[in-house]
């Protein structure tokens, strides 16, 4: 890549911004659905319905963001999937039944996934330009962003209505892209030194990666399964089989939550010590150890300290899959292991209601176990072939 160390530092802050903004935006619009629920006076399962549209609109825009990136470039999408994001997050509010609430998140819903392959496929680039894993830093940056987002949230929840917060979230979030989309565009893309064999070569070469990049998407899977199903069964696991106060229990997310950024910031330091096979092994170790133990403990500190450890093994996990994916395959790469790693989220929440209705809640939260346990086994399986690391 032409250009100086300062251009590399630039890229990579710039970068670092669209990652925090993108958690900051979306977990600006979680902490509001309960009052737009009440606005648009919608049932459970209608509300249900309508945020299906922000999972339809995310799983197939990943898909032809790959397309747009290889096309137009990545760092122009990024900063158009970010200009969409937030001015989408300002709809739900001003919507007035289930119905135009899914429509306005299917919007929402595409700029979410759009921006998310855009910026990864960006961030994989840089990542093999600078042969340093720094991919953790850029999702520890959005589990930052995340967490500031939904705090913020919080605190103006009782003095600033839905539609005045999500506003001020569109405002801030466009002057966010003014500066960041600014220094990224000046910015010339990181160009990899093997990036021009990358999607190329003999049709077995491709099918073979092919099917590593579907194998690191499956672990995406798995681990981004314990991630959606922590953030919306964790606290009722708390409170109904643990009589947790709903304060304590609401701190069971915040314990995985910060546990997995402190793992992302940690998570350079751990790869370059480790290698990547051994960060995910040893990862998904912990994740398992972890949600045994959060699931199954009889105390609800016994509890939260589980899901502490869930979220340190499974920090890196993710972010490592993603890197990898992209690295055999370029921004479609990104996008097919984005896409199962979405799914896998998606699929997580609605699983383990099923399970706990058949069976117990803390017997159905021990499959983030034993999916953490699946991607240990074709992290191993798969480790020759998904070399370097």
């Amino acid at each position: 890549m032409p250009g100086s160390r300062n251009d590399l530092t630039r890229l990579r802050a710039a970068l670092t911004a669209f990652f925090a903004l993108d958690g900051f935006v979306f977990a600006g619009w979680v902490v509001r659905i309960p009052a737009i629920k009440e606005q648009t006076g919608a049932s459970a399962s209608a509300l249900g319905l309508a945020l299906l549209g922000v999972s339809a609109g995310a799983v197939v825009t990943m898909t032809l963001t790959g397309r747009l990136c290889r096309r137009y470039g990545s760092h122009p999408v990024t900063v158009a999937c970010a200009v969409l994001l937030c001015l989408s997050v300002a709809l739900p509010p001003l919507t007035h039944s289930a119905l135009a609430l899914g429509l306005v998140l299917l919007v929402f819903g595409s700029a979410y996934g759009g921006i998310n392959v855009a910026f990864n496929s960006a961030a994989v680039d840089l990542v093999a330009v600078l042969r340093r894993p720094i991919m953790p830093s850029f999702h520890a940056a959005f589990s930052l962003g995340g967490m500031i987002g939904a705090g913020l949230g919080g605190l103006v929840a009782g003095s600033l209505s839905p539609v005045r917060h999500l506003l001020c979230l569109t405002l801030i979030g466009l002057v966010v892209t003014l500066f960041a989309g600014r220094a990224l565009l000046r910015c010339q893309p990181a160009a990899p030194p093997d990036g021009a064999d990358r999607d190329q070569g003999a049709p077995r070469r491709l099918g073979r990666t092919r099917r590593l990049v579907v194998t690191f998407g499956v672990i995406a899977l798995c681990t981004a399964y314990g991630e959606g199903a922590m953030a919306d069964w964790g606290a009722l696991h708390l409170e109904q089989d643990l009589d947790a106060s709903p304060g304590v229990a609401a701190a069971g997310y915040s314990c995985f939550a910060l546990a997995m950024t402190v793992g992302r910031l940690t998570g350079t330091t751990l790869l370059e010590r480790l290698g990547r096979t051994t960060t995910v092994v040893a990862g998904g170790t912990t994740a398992v150890a972890g949600m045994l133990l959060g699931s199954l403990a009889p105390s609800v500190w016994a509890a939260l300290f589980g899901f502490a450890v869930t979220g340190l093994g499974l920090a890196n996990v993710f972010p490592v899959a993603i890197e990898r994916a992209g690295a055999l395959g370029g921004p479609a790469g990104v996008a097919t292991a984005s896409t199962l790693g979405y799914g896998g989220m998606l699929l997580g929440p609605p699983a383990i209601g099923f399970m706990a209705d058949w069976f117990s809640l803390p017997a159905a939260l021990t499959s983030v176990a034993a999916l953490a346990a699946v991607a240990v086994l074709v992290a191993v399986a798969t480790r020759r072939a998904a070399a370097p690391g």
